[in-house]
Protein backbone atom coordinates (compact mmCIF):
# COMPACT_ATOMS: atom_id res chain seq x y z
CA UNK A 1 0.00 0.00 0.00
CA UNK A 2 1.33 3.42 -0.88
CA UNK A 3 0.81 6.65 1.05
CA UNK A 4 -0.96 9.77 -0.22
CA UNK A 5 2.42 11.52 -0.47
CA UNK A 6 3.77 8.72 -2.69
CA UNK A 7 0.56 8.73 -4.76
CA UNK A 8 0.94 12.48 -5.32
CA UNK A 9 4.56 12.00 -6.41
CA UNK A 10 3.53 9.29 -8.88
CA UNK A 11 0.69 11.45 -10.27
CA UNK A 12 3.28 14.12 -11.01
CA UNK A 13 5.42 11.61 -12.90
CA UNK A 14 2.41 10.38 -14.86
CA UNK A 15 1.53 13.84 -16.21
CA UNK A 16 4.16 13.68 -18.92
CA UNK A 17 3.59 10.11 -20.14
CA UNK A 18 1.25 9.02 -22.93
CA UNK A 19 -1.17 6.06 -22.73
CA UNK A 20 0.48 2.88 -24.03
CA UNK A 21 -2.56 0.54 -23.85
CA UNK A 22 -6.24 0.90 -24.65
CA UNK A 23 -9.13 -0.96 -23.06
CA UNK A 24 -11.72 -1.42 -25.77
CA UNK A 25 -14.57 -3.63 -26.86
CA UNK A 26 -12.51 -6.77 -26.18
CA UNK A 27 -12.33 -5.87 -22.50
CA UNK A 28 -9.71 -7.17 -20.09
CA UNK A 29 -8.52 -10.70 -20.86
CA UNK A 30 -5.50 -12.82 -19.88
CA UNK A 31 -3.37 -11.72 -22.86
CA UNK A 32 -4.06 -8.04 -22.12
CA UNK A 33 -3.21 -8.53 -18.44
CA UNK A 34 0.08 -10.23 -19.37
CA UNK A 35 1.04 -7.26 -21.59
CA UNK A 36 0.17 -4.77 -18.84
CA UNK A 37 2.13 -6.76 -16.27
CA UNK A 38 5.20 -6.92 -18.56
CA UNK A 39 4.99 -3.17 -19.21
CA UNK A 40 4.74 -2.46 -15.48
CA UNK A 41 7.80 -4.64 -14.82
CA UNK A 42 9.77 -2.67 -17.41
CA UNK A 43 8.48 0.86 -16.65
CA UNK A 44 6.90 0.67 -13.17
CA UNK A 45 4.33 3.36 -14.07
CA UNK A 46 2.05 3.31 -17.12
CA UNK A 47 -0.98 5.18 -18.39
CA UNK A 48 -3.90 3.47 -20.10
CA UNK A 49 -6.97 4.74 -21.92
CA UNK A 50 -10.52 3.38 -21.97
CA UNK A 51 -12.17 3.67 -25.38
CA UNK A 52 -15.78 4.80 -25.81
CA UNK A 53 -16.90 1.35 -27.01
CA UNK A 54 -15.66 -0.34 -23.82
CA UNK A 55 -18.00 -1.71 -21.16
CA UNK A 56 -15.74 -0.25 -18.44
CA UNK A 57 -15.22 3.18 -16.95
CA UNK A 58 -11.62 4.17 -16.23
CA UNK A 59 -12.10 3.47 -12.49
CA UNK A 60 -13.66 0.03 -13.12
CA UNK A 61 -10.92 -0.96 -15.54
CA UNK A 62 -8.25 0.24 -13.10
CA UNK A 63 -9.81 -1.71 -10.22
CA UNK A 64 -10.15 -4.90 -12.29
CA UNK A 65 -6.56 -4.78 -13.54
CA UNK A 66 -5.16 -3.96 -10.08
CA UNK A 67 -7.01 -6.87 -8.53
CA UNK A 68 -5.84 -9.27 -11.25
CA UNK A 69 -2.12 -8.39 -11.28
CA UNK A 70 -1.64 -6.88 -7.80
CA UNK A 71 -0.66 -3.33 -8.76
CA UNK A 72 -1.66 0.12 -7.47
CA UNK A 73 -4.23 2.35 -9.16
CA UNK A 74 -2.75 5.83 -8.90
CA UNK A 75 -5.26 8.00 -10.71
CA UNK A 76 -8.37 7.74 -12.89
CA UNK A 77 -9.52 10.89 -14.68
CA UNK A 78 -11.96 10.90 -17.58
CA UNK A 79 -11.06 8.00 -19.86
CA UNK A 80 -7.44 7.64 -18.68
CA UNK A 81 -5.92 5.93 -15.67
CA UNK A 82 -2.46 5.35 -14.23
CA UNK A 83 -1.06 2.16 -12.71
CA UNK A 84 2.08 1.58 -10.65
CA UNK A 85 3.88 -1.58 -9.60
CA UNK A 86 7.38 -1.76 -8.14
CA UNK A 87 9.71 -3.76 -10.38
CA UNK A 88 10.94 -7.07 -8.98
CA UNK A 89 14.35 -6.82 -10.67
CA UNK A 90 15.45 -3.21 -10.97
CA UNK A 91 13.48 -0.39 -9.43
CA UNK A 92 13.77 2.88 -11.37
CA UNK A 93 11.41 5.04 -9.32
CA UNK A 94 12.46 6.01 -5.79
CA UNK A 95 9.29 6.78 -3.81
CA UNK A 96 9.40 9.46 -1.08
CA UNK A 97 9.03 8.16 2.48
Amino acid sequence: MITSKQRSFLRGLANSIEPIFQVGKGGINEAFLKQVEDALEAREIIKLKVLNNSDFTAREASDNICEAIDCEGIQAIGSKFVLYKKSKNKSKIELPK
